[in-house]
Formats: C-alpha cells, sequence, structure tokens
C-alpha cells in the first residue's frame, strides 16, 4: 500500500485556529502601537515649541508677540502630520498651545496642552483616558 502524503483537514483546522488566536492578539497590540507612534508628534512639537516660547520670553519679557512667523517663536510649525492647526493663546506672561488630533489620521478626540509653567495636560477617546498631569503615551497612562 502507497503511503498518503499531505494534511488532514483537522490538521489544517488546528493551524487555522492556532494562527486566528496569535492574530486576535497581535493585531490590537500593534494597532496601540501605531497609535502611540502617531502621538510622539504632539510631544515632540509642543515640548520644542515650549523651548521656542521661553527664548522668545528671555529676549522679549513677554509673550505677546510670539506664535507669529519671523520671531523665533513662528507658529504653527510646518508639515503637522497627525495633528490639526493648532491654537496658540497669549498673554503678556502667559501662554497655552494646543494640539487636536486630525480625524483623518484616526487621532479623533486626543488633545495635548502645554503652558508657560510646563503644565502639560492630554485626553484621548474612550480608554486612553485624561491626563490633567502630563501626556498620554499609552491607554490610561502617562
Amino acid at each position: 500500500m502507497k503511503a498518503v502524503k499531505g494534511f488532514t483537514l483537522i490538521e489544517l483546522m488546528i493551524v487555522v485556529a492556532i494562527i486566528g488566536i496569535l492574530a486576535a492578539i497581535a493585531v490590537p497590540a500593534y494597532s496601540d502601537y501605531v497609535m502611540r507612534g502617531k502621538l510622539a508628534e504632539a510631544y515632540t512639537v509642543l515640548a520644542d515649541q515650549r523651548v521656542k516660547m521661553e527664548q522668545y520670553y528671555q529676549d522679549q519679557r513677554t509673550y505677546d508677540g510670539a506664535c507669529v512667523a519671523g520671531t523665533v517663536a513662528p507658529w504653527p510649525p510646518a508639515g503637522l502630520k497627525y495633528f490639526d492647526a493648532p491654537a496658540c493663546t497669549i498673554a503678556a506672561q502667559t501662554y497655552t498651545i494646543t494640539l487636536n488630533g486630525k480625524a483623518s489620521e484616526g487621532l479623533t478626540g486626543f488633545q495635548f496642552t502645554i503652558n508657560q509653567s510646563n503644565a502639560r495636560t492630554s485626553k484621548g477617546p474612550g480608554t486612553w483616558g485624561t491626563k490633567g498631569d502630563c501626556w498620554l503615551r499609552k491607554k490610561a497612562t502617562c
């Protein structure tokens, strides 16, 4: 009698089930990593702008006039990929800069702010939560 080569249907179903279980675990984790990579743009832009704002204040002794092209603290920065045009609210001795996530990039509901005291706040949709003392780095933590 000739030996049969190949896989049985049961063996094939077991392999498909294992691949399904691994995919169910890996896809959500990968999605979170991608989201965290997109959020890094907010940290970088806001931290960089804060340094520029302090440099402007050091030169002018006021924040008035910052966030304008032609100054050391121009705003908004060119080429934001994941966040909408930011808001820069300025008074003589205070400022608040806010970034809101772009809906087209899957960042609806994300908002990051920083002010002259380096107070950082952030909020995100659903399980990402809201943080009044730091920027979200991953779900429900800073």
